[in-house]
């Protein structure tokens, strides 16, 4: 996969304004508003070339204590599940071939 570059540059997806510095390019931030919950996704590439995703999310929690520890163990569980599985496909491990 080719990373392509602007003539001044930036990537293709740089938002081009005070988002990026004089080290990474960020993308303009996607958001995803649901009634309790804000994720916040960002496209970032590091001055050595390599992309990443910036993920902010921010979900309302239950008043009652025990119920909010809840919500928090599940989050923890469903986050590690999805960066796992990002980092998998990000590594896919080679196919044996031989057969």
């Amino acid at each position: 996969m080719t990373r392509r570059r602007t003539a001044d540059g930036h990537t293709g997806w740089c938002a081009r304004d005070h988002r990026c510095n004089l080290t990474e390019h960020r993308s303009p931030e996607i958001l995803v508003d649901l009634p309790g919950a804000r994720a916040v996704l960002t496209r970032v590439r590091t001055a050595a070339g390599r992309d990443h995703a910036e993920i902010r999310v921010r979900v309302a929690l239950a008043v009652i204590e025990p119920a909010a520890r809840r919500q928090l163990a599940g989050l923890l569980v469903d986050v590690r599940h999805t960066v796992t599985r990002a980092a998998v496909a990000a590594h896919p491990c080679p196919r044996n071939t031989a057969r």
